[in-house]
Order: structure tokens, then C-alpha cells, then sequence
């Protein structure tokens, strides 16, 4: 039995791990692949120590740091699907049938973006398609944009690439924007800022990276054409906590919920982390924080 296993390969996860080799426990980090959703970001700017990287090298350099540590077992390329309760601790099964006991259980497992499931967006992700502005903004300086959604998360990528790009579209499903108003009247009074209504994403076009964006007006049905180099989609993110959604507390959104002090949740064995908990910030560099506070505090249970 191991005392810990940890699930996602992400800033996150990786901090735990490396911490947890530091302090000896007897570990294992399950991950699909190292690196999070960051993977996809070509220039990385905001990891802090780090002036820009991409999302591949930042992937590299933490799976090689963690491969350096001694005493922690790593199985990648594989996905936890199962997770149960055994005496004196839990059982993990993995997409490959293996499984794996232990005593604690720290559930990094990230989030997976909702997907708009249009004609273009899978073939243009990374050339044109980004699913977080925070990451990406400066890669569009000059450029005509969308931003697809119209709540806090929409709102919130318009405002960070009001610096950088020439021209923002925001198209919002629905009839009005549902982002907080403060964030909404910043939009507003901003001339680079056009908000469209009651538009039906239809399609991304583009060559070799995109250059449009087709949509559907949901009143008069006509469907029109936004000439754009880059499309941002925030309709929202979807927690992978299924595994473990029996054992845990969740929130309305299907965030594990964890205390913030100690990530702990509601059951007494499992911790939760990053984009896969209600942290309110979803960001590589407070992953990284709460991933090593959430070890510590499973190492002081351990001690007792």
C-alpha cells in the first residue's frame, strides 16, 4: 500500500510530488500526460521565474524535474477511472486495469474545456482556437478576435486582451451578457469592444490558421461572418472529478470542494487541487502552491 497516490500530472501535481519525494513518503503520481492544460499554449508568459515558455517545454521541464527525485513511482499515459473505499484506505483503478492502494489520496486531475463542437475548432486548436486568454493574450497583439461566451470567464478574457488585440468580438448565446456588470460596463465603455447577441456559433474557418468565424443570428436566422486570426472560447470548463464524485463533496458545478487552508475535502483520506477544485483563481502558479500545501498537510497526518 502506498502512503499516498497522486492523480494529474499537471504544475500542480507535480509540486506534490516533488515535495512528497523531499519528505520521503512512499508515493505514486498517475497522470495521462505531465504539463496540464497548458500544453497547448505556444508562449507562456505569467509562470513566474520564467520570462516565456511554451506549453510543451513547460510540460518537459516538470516531468524531468520530477523524474529526478528519488522515491516516487510514476505511471503516465494512463487515466484514473475508478477510485473506492478499502479498510484503513482507498483503491485506485486506471484506464489500463491496474490497481493501486493507499492510505491518502490527492486528486489533481485538472479540468477539461467545453468545447464549442463546431466544423474548424478541433482542426485550428492551437492555430488560432485558445481556450484561455490569460495564457495566450499576447500572441494576438494587432489582431482582429472573438470571444465566445458571455459570462465571468468571456468578460474576463475580453478585458485581458483589451493590451493586445485590435479588435474583440464578444458573441454571447443568449439575450443578455451574464458576467458580473462591473466587468460588463469596463467592456462597454471600451471602442475595441463590440458584444453580439443571440449568436449561434456555427463554424471556424480558416488555411493554415484561422481567419474567420461563421454565426448564426438566433432571431432572424441569417448567418453572417466575423473576419478574426484568433477565436477564445469560454463557455466554460468541466471538472474531472467523476472518479471520485461518490467520496467527495461537490459543488453545484461539480468542483470538489476543499478547504482552502489545507485543501482538504470532505472525506478524510482525499485532498483536492487546481482547476479540479472550487479554487476561485484556476492559474498554474497557485496550483503549484496548493499542491505543496495540500503535501504538508497530508505529511502532517502521516507524522500522527
Amino acid at each position: 500500500m502506498y502512503e499516498l497516490i497522486i492523480v494529474g500530472g499537471g504544475p500542480g501535481g507535480v509540486s506534490a510530488g516533488i515535495y512528497g519525494a523531499r519528505k520521503k513518503i512512499k508515493s505514486l503520481l498517475i497522470t495521462e500526460s505531465f504539463g496540464g492544460q497548458s500544453i497547448v499554449s505556444a508562449d507562456i508568459q505569467n509562470w513566474i521565474g520564467t520570462k516565456n515558455i511554451s506549453g510543451l517545454e513547460l510540460a518537459k521541464t516538470l516531468e524531468e524535474h520530477l523524474r529526478a527525485q528519488e522515491g516516487i513511482d510514476i505511471k503516465d499515459g494512463q487515466l484514473v477511472t475508478e477510485v473506492s473505499e478499502i479498510p484503513d484506505g482507498l483503491k485506485v483503478k486506471t484506464s489500463s486495469g491496474e490497481e493501486f492502494e493507499t492510505r491518502y489520496l490527492l486528486w489533481a486531475a485538472g479540468s477539461r474545456r467545453r468545447k464549442l463542437n463546431v466544423p474548424g475548432e478541433k482542426e485550428f486548436d492551437g492555430k488560432g482556437v485558445a481556450y484561455c486568454a490569460t495564457c495566450d493574450a499576447p500572441m494576438f497583439g494587432d489582431k482582429d478576435v472573438v470571444v465566445i461566451g458571455g459570462g465571468n470567464s468571456g468578460l474576463e478574457s475580453v478585458v485581458d486582451l483589451l493590451s493586445y488585440a485590435n479588435k474583440i468580438y464578444l458573441l454571447e448565446y443568449g439575450d443578455a451578457l451574464k458576467g458580473d456588470l462591473v466587468t460588463q460596463e469596463k467592456i462597454r465603455a471600451n471602442s475595441k469592444v463590440e458584444i453580439i447577441l443571440n449568436a449561434q456559433t456555427m463554424a471556424v474557418t480558416g488555411d493554415k490558421f484561422v481567419n474567420g468565424l461563421k454565426y448564426k443570428d438566433r432571431i432572424s436566422g441569417e448567418e453572417k461572418s466575423l473576419a478574426v486570426q484568433g477565436v477564445f472560447v469560454e463557455i466554460g470548463a468541466m471538472p474531472n472529478s467523476e472518479p471520485v464524485k461518490a467520496l467527495v463533496g461537490l459543488d453545484k458545478y461539480g468542483q470538489i470542494i476543499a478547504d482552502p487552508r489545507t485543501q482538504k475535502t470532505s472525506h478524510a483520506r482525499i485532498w483536492a487541487i487546481g482547476d479540479v477544485s472550487d479554487v476561485l483563481y484556476k492559474q498554474n502558479n497557485i496550483s503549484v502552491g496548493d499542491g505543496v500545501k495540500a503535501l504538508l498537510n497530508i505529511y502532517e497526518e502521516l507524522s500522527k
